[in-house]
């Protein structure tokens, strides 16, 4: 009883001390050089949702190709923040950064997640930390304006805090509420991978849907999609971005992403509801149909991309416009639109670092 009324901030803070008498197991292998500096990137995804495996994916191909020779990138993952927090306090350096991974967890639906960031920043204050592009979703609720109340106070008391934000209303929050940090736009990082190569015959289509508390979409509306399709295609194929496992290696991270893409490239068409069900069809060239989640993430995500042919966003559900869509004796491929220039923001930020 008296467990269950102790909040799990309450109890990881306990962990959190008791920690730094513990070894470091997780980190034992990991050797610092003195003479390097070094990125640290916390809330490394390595559980079962590939578009956070991939946003760790690109994050630290990013920071490998922007921060250059003198630096090296350690991912902490988020099942070992605990160990994390104390194995990077005790060998960082002035000049090292210290990033978190982008997405959607930057407010209180994944308040665990949020959390763990805020320790992290309060961790850290001498460093440059950057919290890579994410998405600003606090709710306008009760408990997600007291979320918030609590984040500004964290975050506003760093000094050399960035905040970059993936669409123009995370953007517009961020600056409204994180008014002691610096506030940065660009796309989501996935969108900076090109995974085109190798090219493959296309063939049948694939669904790639939500089932969980972002999904949009009825289960009437869901199924008359899916009848569609069946109609229009003899092969469909049904694959999640969410695979149910934990506590992946990286090597295990990145066999899953080659298999989705590699799915993805083989694809006449995809349909998803997904975020990174879009982006994925974006960076691998797939052709797709997109319906919207429950918020503005997928809508404003689509903008830095809609001039690109093959990625088309149904705004509003419409029997009839779905219809008229898979009617097409064919969808379109073409070539990605260019969008490298809008990650000069982040990448000046770590020229200067």
């Amino acid at each position: 009883m008296i467990k269950k009324l102790i909040s799990f901030r309450t109890k990881y803070r306990i962990r959190l001390f008791l920690q730094q008498f513990k070894s470091l197991d997780y980190f034992r292998n990991t050797k610092i050089d003195n003479d390097k500096k070094y990125a640290y990137i916390f809330l490394a995804a390595d559980y079962g949702n590939l578009g956070d495996v991939a946003i760790t994916y690109a994050q630290t191909k990013f920071l490998k190709d922007n921060l250059g020779e003198d630096f090296d990138v350690i991912e902490i993952p988020i099942s070992q923040s605990l160990e994390g927090l104390q194995f990077v306090k005790k060998n960082i350096q002035k000049g090292d950064i210290v990033t978190t991974v982008g997405g959607g967890n930057l407010g209180d639906m994944y308040d665990q997640i949020e959390f763990i960031r805020q320790l992290a920043v309060e961790f850290f204050p001498n460093n440059k930390f950057i919290s890579f592009p994410q998405t600003f979703d606090f709710a306008d609720t009760p408990n997600g304006q007291k979320a918030l109340r609590v984040a500004k106070k964290v975050y506003n008391n760093h000094s050399n805090l960035f905040f970059v934000a993936r669409e123009k209303t995370s953007f517009e929050m961020m600056k409204k509420h994180f008014t002691n940090t610096t506030v940065l736009l660009t796309p989501d990082i996935v969108l900076s991978l090109d995974k085109q190569q190798p090219i493959k015959e296309r063939k049948g289509a694939v669904i790639c849907m939500r089932q969980d508390k972002e999904k949009n979409l009825s289960d009437e509306q869901t199924k008359f999609i899916q009848n569609q399709i069946k109609n229009r295609f003899e092969m469909v194929t049904y694959y999640d971005t969410h695979i149910n496992q934990d506590k992946l290696s990286i090597k295990d991270r990145e066999q899953e992403l080659h298999k989705i893409w590699d799915t993805f490239r083989g694809a006449e068409l995809v349909i998803t509801d997904r975020l990174h069900g879009m982006i994925f069809c974006y960076i691998t060239n797939t052709p797709c149909l997109v319906f919207q989640n429950n918020n503005h993430k997928v809508r404003e995500t689509y903008d830095w991309i809609k001039g690109n042919k093959n990625v088309n966003l149904l705004k509003n559900y419409s029997e009839t416009d779905i219809k008229r869509f898979f009617e097409k004796s064919s969808f379109s491929l073409g070539e990605l639109v260019n969008i490298t220039n809008e990650y000069l923001p982040l990448k000046d930020q770590l020229a200067k670092s």
